[in-house]
């Protein structure tokens, strides 16, 4: 089951995605959605009207009170950061500000010279969380979803301390979307990722290669942060991003990301530069 939060000439609504339509389940509360068993519930149990998806504009599925990412996740990404592999889940956070739904433009800053592309696998908590076990902290996943951890390298990098929430929380800077998939029968250690820019595979994983299980980021991040319904943690990404090519290959104006994650769908966002 995939739910949505979305807008049809009027105020945000939830839906249930169902083929090339959505099927109302009523008023969004400020949350978005909440996968909490209420919340699956009440999109299982949709029975408003029907939109076709060309006649919606979908919004970012939640509106958390935190998103939690996690850095250097796949060797890989390590490697070509050439970055020693983390013993500890590093951790930083996006503010929630940043944030935007699918077809929304990814608007970068003027003074952005190095704006790059993280396709990434998010969870969305379901289940209040604080000093989970291993149990728990499988239980605690409400759904899945993708996001977009757009990266300006310049802001992230110029400092001796590294910047990382400021230069991954630009306004526009997080998409996700499009829905949020139900994680019931989902095996969290396998669920592939695809990034496509303008055309061209950037990024091809999976998160049976995360260096820290999903499982194991949620006991990590458990310890002393309780853990919210509704709270986003963005996992990771592979390798391939632009800043790790020889040249570079940064985002530009006109460019069109796609990022997929199986079980979910296609996250797409165009790019624009400030004017």
């Amino acid at each position: 089951m995939r739910a949505v939060r979305y807008t049809a000439g009027g105020g945000p609504r939830l839906g249930r995605l169902d083929g090339d339509g959505v099927v109302d389940a009523g008023l969004a509360p400020a949350a978005g959605f909440v996968p909490d068993p209420a919340g699956w519930r009440a999109v299982a149990a949709a029975a408003g009207e029907r939109h076709p998806l060309a006649a919606v504009t979908l919004l970012h599925p939640t509106v958390p009170s935190k998103i939690v990412a996690i850095g250097l996740n796949y060797r890989d990404h390590a490697e070509e950061s050439e970055l020693d592999l983390p013993d500890t889940p590093v951790v930083f956070a996006k503010w929630p500000s940043s944030l935007i739904g699918p077809d929304a433009p990814i608007v970068i800053p003027r003074e952005e010279t190095r704006p790059d592309w993280e396709g990434e696998v998010a969870v969305i908590i379901g289940t209040r969380t604080y000093r989970a076990d291993e149990a728990a902290a499988r239980a605690a996943v409400g759904g899945i979803s993708v996001i977009h951890d757009v990266s300006g390298r310049r802001a992230q990098l110029e400092t001796p301390l590294r910047q990382f929430t400021l230069g991954k929380s630009f306004d526009t800077f997080t998409p996700m979307g499009p829905c949020v998939a139900s994680a019931e029968g989902v095996d969290l250690a396998d669920i592939g990722l695809r990034t496509v820019v303008s055309g061209e595979t950037m990024q091809e994983s999976n998160t049976r290669h995360l260096i820290f299980s999903i499982v194991e980021v949620i006991r990590y991040v458990s310890r002393g942060v309780t853990l919210e319904p509704g709270d986003v943690i963005a996992t990771g990404t592979p390798a391939g991003v632009g800043d790790s090519r020889r040249p570079p290959r940064y985002l530009r104006d006109g460019d069109v990301v796609e990022i997929t994650v199986d079980g979910v769908g296609t996250l797409r966002n165009p790019v624009t530069a400030e004017g």
